[in-house]
């Protein structure tokens, strides 16, 4: 990425991947003041800060095409963003809770809201590129244009398999032992 600074300006961020909400923003920079040093480039620490963050970042617009996957998501999903960017959240979700994704889904980009992005947790089931099961738990960001309608979603996931699989086998051990 090219990042041009221009003090008491506007910049803009100038790259060849792909639009998304994590490069989207413009930032002002102030000149320095009585030798303190300019402020940080606080748009670049953001998009640096959801392009390389270890949870996985994903953006789906409003009928549920993914337009950004960061590094996280590569590591969580196994897919590159090349692979992940155009398609539908299909890719990750099992066959048999996709109705069930889809009705949530839907309802959340009608309504403008969803109860994932007041700090609840979900944790679901999710698919890796090569087939395997995986259990995730996300929040929901909601982004909407000025006239409030919802342009679509970003989730913040986490995989938490290993955390579930111990559960599980603690509960197994808990209940052989009554």
């Amino acid at each position: 990425m090219d990042f041009r600074r221009r003090i008491g300006t506007k910049t803009r961020a100038v790259h060849d991947e792909a639009v998304s909400p994590a490069n989207l923003e413009v930032s002002k920079v102030t000149p320095a003041v009585q030798g303190r040093p300019l402020e940080p480039d606080v748009d670049r620490f953001y998009r640096r800060l959801v392009r390389d963050t270890a949870d996985a970042i994903v953006y789906a617009d409003a009928e549920g095409l993914i337009g950004f996957w960061n590094a996280g998501a590569e590591r969580v999903f196994g897919f590159s963003a090349a692979e992940a960017i155009g398609k539908s959240l299909d890719i990750i979700i099992p066959e048999p809770l996709r109705q069930r994704h889809w009705s949530g889904y839907l309802e959340s980009v009608r309504s403008g809201k969803s109860r994932y992005g007041m700090g609840d947790v979900l944790a679901v089931p999710a698919l890796r590129k090569d087939g395997t099961r995986i259990s995730v738990e996300f929040t929901i960001l909601p982004f909407h244009d000025k006239a409030g309608r919802t342009l679509g979603m970003a989730a913040t996931l986490r995989d938490v398999t290993k955390r579930f699989d111990e559960m599980k086998a603690l509960r197994a051990a808990v209940a052989a032992q009554r």
